[in-house]
C-alpha cells in the first residue's frame, strides 16, 4: 500500500511540477495570477524533483524511512502553506483543494508506514 501511496504522490508532483514550467498562462487560470514567475518555476521544480525521488524511493518493496519522511513532510508542509494563506484570501481557494488531496496522502502515508511497521 505504502509503495502505490508514493507512487500516486509522485505523480502528482511530477506533473503539477512541470506543469507551471510547460504551460505557465493555464496554471495561472487554474491557481490565479503570480507575481514572482521566478518563484513559481522554483516551486515547480522542486516538486518534480521531490516526485521523482519519491518514485524512486517506491521501487523496493520496504520503501525506505527516509522516503517517508520525505513524502510525508512535503505533504504536511504544502497542506500548511495553503491552508494558512488560502484562508487568510493570500491565494486563491482553489489551494484548499490542494490542501485536502495532501491530508488525504499524508493520512494514507501515516496509515501504510504504521501498517508497514508493525508487519502487515
Amino acid at each position: 500500500m505504502l509503495r502505490i501511496v508514493l507512487r500516486i504522490q509522485a505523480a502528482i508532483y511530477v506533473s503539477t511540477g512541470v506543469w507551471p514550467l510547460i504551460n505557465l498562462a493555464s496554471f495561472e487560470q487554474v491557481t490565479g495570477p503570480k507575481t514572482d514567475d521566478w518563484l513559481v518555476y522554483t516551486v515547480g521544480l522542486l516538486l518534480a524533483v521531490i516526485g521523482v525521488t519519491l518514485w524512486l524511493g517506491a521501487r523496493g518493496e520496504r520503501p525506505n524511512g527516509a522516503f517517508v519522511f520525505l513524502a510525508a513532510a512535503t505533504a504536511a508542509s504544502l497542506a500548511v502553506i495553503d491552508l494558512t494563506y488560502a484562508l487568510s484570501g493570500r491565494i486563491s481557494s482553489i489551494y484548499l483543494l490542494d490542501a485536502a488531496g495532501e491530508i488525504v496522502l499524508l493520512a494514507a502515508i501515516l496509515a501504510g508506514a504504521l501498517r508497514l511497521r508493525s508487519g502487515r
